[in-house]
C-alpha cells in the first residue's frame, strides 16, 4: 500500500491514509450559478465529496463567488493556461485548483490583468499563481492528459507514452516545489487503460504526492463504467489512488454511483445498497430482469449499506445468496423471502407482489438496525 502525504481540500483530506475521496465535475455552464449549484446539490446527495467546475472566462470566475458561498461541497476550479483566471477563482473562494503551471500563457492578448500582461514571463506567472494559492491555502492538482502533452515531450518520447506523461507531471511539480509549494496532488489520465495504469505505477515510485486516479474520455454510461472500473480498479487494487473521478458522457451523478460501485467491489468503501442477482437461465420462471431493475430503482437514493439479493430459483436461490442481508427468490406465481440464507416466509403473486414484499423486508431490516420499529 502506497503511503502518500495528506492534502486538505476544504474539510476533505486526500491522501495520508484517508478514505479514497469521490469527486465529479459539473457539466453546466459555470456562468449560470443557479444551474451549477443545483447540480452540485444533486452530486452531494449522491455521495460526491469534491466537485470540479470549469472556469473558461472572467464571468465564470466571478460566478464562482456565489457558487462557493452556497455549495455543500468543496469547489475545485478547472483552469487552462490563465494565471489571471486562477487567481480570480481563488479570490472567489474555491478550495483548490486544477491547473498545470508550465502551460501558463504569456502575452497581453491572453493575460491582461493582475500584473500578468505585457512583459510577464512564465516564471512570473507561476510566482503569482503560487503566491495566491499559498495565501488562500488552496492545493493545486497537476493534471496531465495524454492527449495534450507538450510538443517537446511528444518529440522526445515518440508520442503520448506513459514515460512522457510522468515526465510532464514531474516537470510541473518541480516548478511548484522550487517556490516552496507542496500542497500538490497529481493525475495522469489517458483514454487507454494500459497507458493510464503504466503511468500511475511509474509515478508512484517517484514521489509521495496523493494521486487523483481516473480514465479520461472513458465513454458513455455502460462502456465508460466498464473502462473506468478496469483502469481505476487495477490501480486501487495496487494500493494506488487517493481520490477518483469516473469520467462518463452522462449525468455526472451517475459518475458518483459508478465510483462507489468500484470502491464497494474492492471493499474499500461502502455506500448504499449492493444488489446481488443471478444471470437467469432456462429454469427461471419469473421476469427476473425486470424485477432486479425495479429493485435497483426502488433502492436508488438509499445511503445505508445493505446487501439485497434477487434470485430466480426458489430451491437454490437462498443458498446461493446466503451472504445477503435480505433477498427474494421467485418461481412461477410464488417466491420466498430470506435473510442470510434462511427462509423468512413465502410470498404468493406476480413480480409486483415479490417487489412489495422485498421492499417491506428491506425496511424492516433497516428499522431493526436503527432500533426504530417501522410504523
Amino acid at each position: 500500500m502506497r503511503v502518500s502525504r495528506p492534502v486538505k481540500i476544504g474539510p476533505v483530506t486526500v491522501g495520508g491514509g484517508a478514505p479514497v475521496a469521490v469527486q465529479s465535475m459539473t457539466n453546466t455552464d459555470t456562468r449560470d450559478a443557479r444551474a451549477t449549484l443545483e447540480q452540485i446539490r444533486r452530486l452531494a446527495a449522491a455521495g460526491c465529496e469534491l466537485v470540479r467546475v470549469a472556469v473558461p472566462d472572467a464571468r465564470a470566475a466571478e460566478a464562482l463567488r456565489s457558487i462557493c458561498n452556497a455549495s455543500p461541497l468543496p469547489v475545485i476550479a478547472d483552469i487552462h493556461f490563465s494565471a489571471a483566471l486562477a487567481i480570480a477563482a481563488l479570490e472567489s473562494g474555491v478550495a483548490a485548483l486544477r491547473i498545470n503551471p508550465g502551460n501558463l500563457r504569456v502575452g497581453p492578448a491572453r493575460e491582461k490583468s493582475r500584473g500578468t500582461g505585457k512583459g510577464a514571463s512564465v516564471s512570473a506567472l507561476v510566482d503569482q499563481l503560487v503566491d495566491a494559492a499559498k495565501a488562500h491555502k488552496a492545493p493545486i492538482r497537476i493534471g496531465v492528459n495524454a492527449g495534450s502533452l507538450e510538443k517537446s515531450l511528444l518529440e522526445r518520447y515518440g508520442g503520448p507514452r506513459p514515460e512522457a506523461m510522468v515526465q510532464s507531471a514531474l516537470e510541473h511539480v518541480r516548478m511548484l516545489e522550487r517556490r516552496g509549494f507542496y500542497d500538490i496532488k497529481i493525475s495522469l489520465k489517458a483514454s487507454s487503460v494500459p497507458m493510464t495504469v503504466a503511468a500511475y505505477r511509474d509515478l508512484a515510485t517517484r514521489c509521495d504526492y496523493p494521486l487523483h486516479v481516473g480514465v479520461t474520455e472513458a465513454g458513455t454510461l455502460l462502456r465508460g463504467a466498464v473502462k473506468s472500473a478496469v483502469g481505476i480498479g487495477i490501480l486501487l487494487a495496487d494500493g494506488l489512488g487517493d481520490t477518483l473521478r469516473v469520467s462518463l458522457t452522462h449525468d455526472p451523478v451517475r459518475e458518483v454511483e459508478v465510483a462507489y460501485g468500484i470502491l464497494s467491489a474492492l471493499e474499500l468503501r461502502r455506500r448504499g445498497p449492493e444488489i446481488i442477482s443471478c444471470p437467469t437461465c432456462g429454469r427461471t420462471e419469473i421476469d427476473l430482469i425486470k424485477l432486479a431493475e425495479q429493485v435497483e430503482e426502488a433502492l436508488r437514493g438509499l445511503t445505508r449499506h445493505i446487501t439485497v439479493a434477487v434470485m430466480g430459483c426458489v430451491v437454490n436461490g437462498p443458498g446461493e445468496a446466503r451472504e445477503a442481508d435480505v433477498g427474494i427468490a421467485g418461481g412461477r406465481g410464488k417466491g420466498v423471502l430470506f435473510r442470510k440464507g434462511e427462509v423468512v416466509r413465502s410470498v404468493s403473486g406476480d413480480t409486483q407482489a415479490l417487489l412489495r414484499a422485498l421492499m417491506e423486508e428491506v425496511e424492516l431490516v433497516l428499522a431493526q438496525e436503527r432500533n426504530d420499529p417501522p410504523s
